[in-house]
């Protein structure tokens, strides 16, 4: 056992993530650069719109990508990772779309590895399925895929928010496309005419409320799959040019793009991290508080209906989502002065406002429809921890009907439900927690399921993986320890112990823990590791068993105690007793 060194490995851990930290306040990490769907998407649509003027930034892509390419002929989400269908298949459409007959060896490896991958009716999202199969079309492997995006619905804002959704800029676009490279007949070719304005009005409304970036949420894929059809359709230039200059200004000098920019996702979990370790009051975060207070939303967000109050993934004027702004909240509550904190304030009432009509919460849009976006249990669990360390007191109603949905959300093998996380440990971990902070006993058959499947799922090392055999991973097992120690199971019983012992030994020499990748960037089809994600889960759950086991020591200590005392102390009289 190697208990006695807990401190040490937390302070370096600690340390390890304050390294990361910038002068400005937020934290960085390198795990999403060189990230395969922005490079190839920004390679391709600065070549349909200015292939001389975005020369170098094409060329420089493109040769990013070949050396991204894995042994297996395949492209992971970032350099290392295992090979998925998705960025495989646009990847290898890219590189011929580009540079046809540059590449063949390497366009025909990928063709291949594609094929073992399942192909693209392989693909779980029926949705990127059909991307993948445009991109293919472009190539010249299979004809053109048709949209099934009918202009009309732009007509119906509740419509289209609801049922796309985070997705309704690149809808929109696509639509536009479609509407030019099929007309139709004289109906369609009518409703499309009085519904193109609408769907021009959702594109200029986003590039309005997230600043004129062109960015589309400061994320490159989604910008270049807005500008590419918004190129073949013709409309909106002005738009097309924000988004190329976009893609120009985030190129790396390696010249390759960044899966998205999330320096508040980094920020909030390095932060939560280093707070449940002791270092809320450490002064290297004043400039992380003063940089949360000054990211928090002051205007609202048109295109998901969503007022001001709330925190984007990336900085002040990004898209306002359910995640980043419950983690962060949850570092404002631990920093000193929260009880005067008016961010503070105004965060938890948004978040209390962004609740689901059912109960729960999604990331983007109230009650959506879309299942891409919500409901989604973690999602749940992560709103109701916020409320709580915010102060919003266990009998609130909106506690009280989270705690029902969460309960009517459950598998029927005890498991829960994660978006925007792999397999079924990251949902069921954090579910289990949160029910158990808001008041559900550890004998409830909804938590004493969770529990079950969590102690099956458990490895012999002491590690989880995402629950279905796969090999254990930092982030995996730091959530179950983390949701076991909720639920009142004490250290020196043997999974907790194995799991922390297991923690600490998969320390690396400088202090970070190995990342895995547990982050998806689309549900089912890509994930990346993020090095915040995995130091500030691991620091959480490392300090839950420490205090845990200094309660322990502590009862026991008060236990002696009393019973030294009571031994000598002379037995009562019967009529001491009747006095009493």
């Amino acid at each position: 056992m190697i208990n006695s060194d807990l401190d040490e490995v937390i302070d370096a851990g600690a340390e390890a993530l304050l390294r990361h930290l910038r002068p400005e306040g937020h934290f960085a990490f390198d795990s999403g650069a060189g990230a395969t769907l922005a490079t190839a998407g920004a390679a391709v649509t600065l070549q349909l719109h200015d292939p001389a003027g975005s020369r170098s930034y094409i060329d420089n892509g493109i040769a990013h990508l070949l050396t991204m390419q894995n042994p297996d002929g395949g492209w992971g989400s970032v350099p290392g990772q295992p090979s998925e269908a998705v960025t495989t298949a646009i990847a290898v459409a890219v590189l011929h779309i580009v540079a046809p007959d540059c590449h063949p060896d390497q366009v025909s490896s990928g063709r291949t590895a594609l094929d073992r991958l399942g192909g693209l009716a392989g693909i779980a999202d029926p949705a990127l399925a059909a991307v993948c199969g445009r991109f293919h079309g472009m190539a010249g492997w299979h004809a053109p895929e048709p949209v099934r995006v009918p202009l009309w619905v732009f007509l119906f804002p509740k419509l289209w928010r609801t049922r796309m959704s985070f997705r309704a800029a690149v809808l929109a676009a696509t639509a536009l496309a479609q509407s030019r490279r099929d007309p139709g007949g004289p109906l369609r070719r009518l409703l499309d005419r009085i519904a193109a304005p609408a769907a021009l009005r959702v594109l200029y409304r986003v590039h309005r409320d997230e600043g004129g970036t062109g960015g589309f949420g400061d994320n490159t894929w989604p910008a270049a799959m807005t500008g590419i059809p918004l190129i073949q359709s013709g409309h909106a230039p002005d738009l097309v040019e924000a988004i190329a200059g976009y893609l120009r200004r985030s190129a790396d000098p390696d010249g390759s793009w960044e899966i998205v920019d999330i320096r508040l996702t980094y920020t909030a979990f390095a932060a939560t991290g280093l707070c449940d370790a002791g270092y809320a009051a450490d002064p290297r975060l004043a400039d992380v508080a003063a940089l949360i207070r000054g990211s928090q939303r002051t205007q609202p967000f048109s295109i998901l209906d969503c007022p001001p109050g709330g925190w984007s993934y990336s900085h002040a004027t990004g898209w306002p989502v359910t995640l980043e702004s419950a983690e962060l909240l949850s570092v404002l509550a631990a920093l000193p002065g929260a009880e005067e904190d008016p961010a503070l304030a105004r965060g938890l009432s948004w978040l209390l406002g962004r609740q689901d009509s059912r109960g729960s919460w999604s990331l983007w849009v109230r009650d959506t429809a879309l299942a891409n976006d919500g409901p989604c249990p973690y999602l749940t669990a992560q709103a109701v921890d916020a409320l709580l360390d915010g102060g919003v007191p266990l009998d609130d109603p909106r506690i009280r009907r989270a705690v029902r949905w969460l309960v009517g959300s459950q598998h029927e093998d005890g498991t829960f439900e994660a978006l925007w996380y792999r397999g079924r440990t990251a949902g069921t971990a954090e579910v289990t927690g949160a029910l158990c902070r808001a008041g559900v006993t550890p004998e409830h058959p909804t938590v004493r399921a969770a529990v079950r499947w969590l102690l099956a799922t458990q490895h012999a090392d002491g590690s989880w993986g995402p629950g279905d055999g796969r090999p254990g991973s930092v982030e995996e097992t730091a959530w179950a320890l983390r949701a076991l120690l909720t639920t009142g199971m004490i250290p020196g019983a043997g999974p907790v112990d194995r799991a922390a012992v297991w923690l600490q030994t998969r320390q690396l020499p400088d202090g970070r823990w190995p990342e895995a990748p547990v982050s998806a960037y689309i549900r089912h089809c890509v994930h990346y590791p993020n090095g915040a994600i995995t130091g500030g889960l691991a620091l959480r759950a490392l300090a839950a068993y420490r205090r845990a086991r200094a309660a322990l020591v502590s009862m026991t200590a008060r236990a002696s105690a009393s019973e030294h005392d009571n031994r000598g102390t002379p037995p009562r009289t019967d009529e001491e007793k009747r006095n009493e």
